[in-house]
């Protein structure tokens, strides 16, 4: 074979220098629009629903007290009235929701019924406001006996569990307050977040508890601290138990810290060990100069 004559292994690698150039002028010379649009990807509408549902949250923002609501008596009442004793769990929900916010209602009273040392009857109450204005009074009165029907050994419990409804410039106002975001996703139904918010006696945003089921511990934590330990037991106790737990906002829930369990721990057993020591050196001391 002549040396000189180029090999078909020769071509393919002057070929696969010239393609890159060669695509970069058809880049060059070739216009955008003239190439064929890609076809726009699908959106999904429930995307959109989820970017406008949440919770904006607003620690220590102050319910306004004047803003009034409709009980299932049919009186108006204003939340101002609700405040003042003890603190108040505020859950936002609408009384046709078909599933979520039933599932809310029952778990809460679940969870209610795992709480050791709290008590609603006592300690603490829970007002439910609708975000639906159409809401009808007798749908109002219907969730309020389903839920109250749950309840075991709480003496009028309408007095404790409120079940409110109110007009759109007034609900508009609470749950702007709170940060409660929620949508219409057709005529009967809405798509909103899945909360509890604790508020403190004076009304004021203490906690926000996340999800269709709050364990029994997290509750009593927010209503302590709700209350600046004002409830559930002695209030040194309850500063203690506060001590050892803190708020995880990621994972939105309580969680026990060991650097301050073990703290404790020391300074129970320095206690534990260091009286005895003292009065035994001071028996010594005195044993000793009586000789």
């Amino acid at each position: 074979m002549d040396p000189k004559t180029p090999t078909s292994t020769t071509r393919n690698g002057r070929l696969a220098l010239l393609l890159p150039a060669l695509s970069l002028l058809c880049a060059l010379l070739i216009p955008a629009s003239a190439l064929p649009a890609e076809a726009p990807f699908p959106r999904d509408p429930a995307d959109e629903i989820l970017r406008q549902i949440g919770v904006d949250e607003k620690p220590g923002a102050r319910i306004p007290p004047e803003l009034a609501f409709t009980d299932t008596a049919g009186k108006t009442v204003r939340l101002g009235d609700f405040f003042g004793d003890g603190p108040v769990i505020l859950t936002l929900n609408y009384y046709s929701c078909p599933m979520l916010c039933p599932t809310i209602f029952r778990n809460l009273v679940g969870t209610m019924a795992g709480m050791k040392g709290l008590s609603l009857a006592n300690d603490f109450r829970i007002v439910t406001v609708s975000f639906d204005p159409r809401e009808p009074l007798a749908r109002a009165r219907a969730k309020e006996a389903e839920t109250h029907a749950m309840l075991r050994g709480i003496p009028e419990p309408g007095r404790r569990w409120t079940f409110l409804i109110g007009r759109e410039p007034e609900i508009r106002r609470l749950t702007a307050t709170v940060g409660y975001r929620y949508v219409k996703t057709d005529a009967v139904n809405y798509a909103h977040p899945a909360v509890i918010i604790v508020l403190t006696p004076d009304g004021r945003v203490a906690r926000y508890l996340y999800g269709i089921e709050q364990s029994p511990r997290d509750l009593k934590l927010a209503l302590i601290e709700a209350s600046d330990g004002k409830i559930g037991g002695s209030p040194l106790m309850n500063r203690i138990i506060l001590a050892c737990y803190h708020y995880d906002p990621v994972g939105k829930k309580y969680a026990l810290l060991a650097s301050r369990v073990m703290t404790g721990a020391g300074i129970v057993t320095l206690i534990a060990v260091g009286i005895p020591l003292a009065i035994f050196w001071r028996r010594e001391r005195h044993g000793g100069g009586g000789r």
